[in-house]
């Protein structure tokens, strides 16, 4: 089963019809649970829902065989933690899908590290969800040192006057 999910705060179209599409030229029977927000757009070939409740959210996802994403870090942590194969398409400022393109700087930081896949645009839907099914993401290190390092420079810099102060 796949688990389709956008977020609970905007619908997302171009992400639910994309897939849609990739399903109908695909023809196959596998199941995709989606949750799609308030949206105008009826999919065909998905089981959509427009929220879940928080129990069932998680169900689908512990369940999932693969996810497919916005690239929110509550969905990408989720699946990080349940060790699940992962395709994101962030959400993009041009086509008003957010106030900012923030979604595409952690998708690209994340699939650098290979914990994910990202499809920047519907044309790479069906290329990304065919190599979603043997992808395996990679284990994702905590850098705690790393943190408390920058957190250490910025508030030196801050004391100091620099370009934070």
């Amino acid at each position: 089963m796949i688990f389709l999910t956008v977020g609970t705060l905007f619908p997302f179209d171009r992400l639910v019809e994309g897939v849609d599409e990739v399903l109908d030229k695909d023809g196959s029977d596998e199941r995709v649970v989606a949750q799609v927000g308030n949206t105008s757009y009826h999919p065909r070939n998905l089981e959509a829902s427009a929220s879940l409740e928080a129990t069932v959210f998680d169900k689908h996802l512990r369940e999932a065989d693969r996810i497919i994403s916005h690239a929110g870090m509550g969905t990408i942590a989720m699946a990080l933690e349940y060790k699940k194969p992962l395709l994101v398409m962030p959400r993009m400022r041009r086509y008003r899908e957010h106030v900012n393109d923030h979604q595409v700087a952690t998708a690209k930081r994340f699939e650098e590290l290979g914990c994910l896949l990202v499809a920047y645009d519907a044309e790479q839907l069906p290329e990304k969800m065919e190599a979603l099914k043997s992808f395996t993401p990679r284990n994702r290190q905590a850098q705690i040192e790393a943190v408390v390092d920058r957190i250490a420079s910025f508030l030196s810099e801050l004391a100091s006057g620099g370009k934070y102060g």
